[in-house]
C-alpha cells in the first residue's frame, strides 16, 4: 500500500473539515445561538452549510421553528423560508437551488425531502454529480400543511394552506388548499372538511 503524499493528505484534511464542519462542537455552539436569536431550537445534530445560509441571510426561519435530529438544510446560492410554528422531523431534506418556502405552523414527518431543484443527466459525457443542477420554479408549502412520512415535494411545486399529503407520496404538481392527497405522483383524494 503507497503512503500518502503531503498534498494527498491536506486534500483530506481541507474534505474532512469541509463536510464535518457542522459536527464540530464550535459550530455548533454558534448554530444554537444563531437558532437561539431566531427562538428556534435544535434538538440535535443538523447538516449541511445551516449555519452559512443563516449568517448570509439565505435562510429565514420564524420564531418557534423546531428541528429533530438529523434535518438536513442546503443551498449554494439559495434561499430557504421556514415559517414560525414548523416542525422539520427526523431526517427531513431540505435543499434550494433558488428558493424554496415552508409557511408557518407545517409539520414535515420523518424523511421528508423538499425541493425545488432536479440534478441534470443530459449530458453523456460527463458524470452525473458533476453537471450541476436545473429547476422549474420556487417549491412553496402554504400554512399549515401536514406532510406525512417520507414525502417527496419537488420542483416547482406549490401546495395550498391547510392540506396533508399522505405517508410516501411524490408530489409532482400543485395541490389546492384545503386537500388531501396521496400517491406516487399525489393526488387530491378528498377536501380537507371542518
Amino acid at each position: 500500500m503507497d503512503v500518502p503524499s503531503r498534498a494527498e493528505l491536506v486534500l483530506y484534511w481541507q474534505k474532512w473539515r469541509w463536510y464535518q464542519r457542522s459536527r464540530l462542537p464550535w459550530n455548533r455552539l454558534l448554530l444554537h445561538a444563531e437558532l437561539a436569536r431566531r427562538q428556534s431550537f435544535a434538538r440535535g445534530p443538523m447538516h449541511g452549510n445551516v449555519l452559512e445560509m443563516l449568517r448570509e441571510g439565505r435562510l429565514a426561519i420564524g420564531p418557534h421553528v423546531l428541528f429533530e435530529p438529523g434535518v438536513w438544510l442546503t443551498s449554494e446560492s439559495g434561499r430557504i423560508d421556514i415559517g414560525a410554528g414548523s416542525l422539520l422531523n427526523l431526517g427531513v431534506m431540505v435543499a434550494a437551488v433558488e428558493r424554496v418556502e415552508i409557511g408557518a405552523h407545517c409539520m414535515l414527518a420523518n424523511g421528508c425531502l423538499v425541493t425545488d431543484g432536479n440534478h441534470r443527466f443530459d449530458d453523456p459525457d460527463r458524470p452525473v454529480p458533476w453537471q450541476g443542477f436545473t429547476t422549474r420554479g420556487p417549491t412553496v408549502l402554504g400554512d399549515n400543511v401536514w406532510l406525512g412520512a417520507n414525502v417527496v415535494v419537488t420542483s416547482g411545486v406549490t401546495i395550498g394552506r391547510r392540506s396533508v399529503i399522505g405517508a410516501n407520496s411524490v408530489v409532482a404538481t400543485d395541490i389546492p388548499e384545503f386537500s388531501i392527497a396521496a400517491g406516487a405522483p399525489a393526488r387530491v383524494v378528498r377536501a380537507v372538511s371542518y
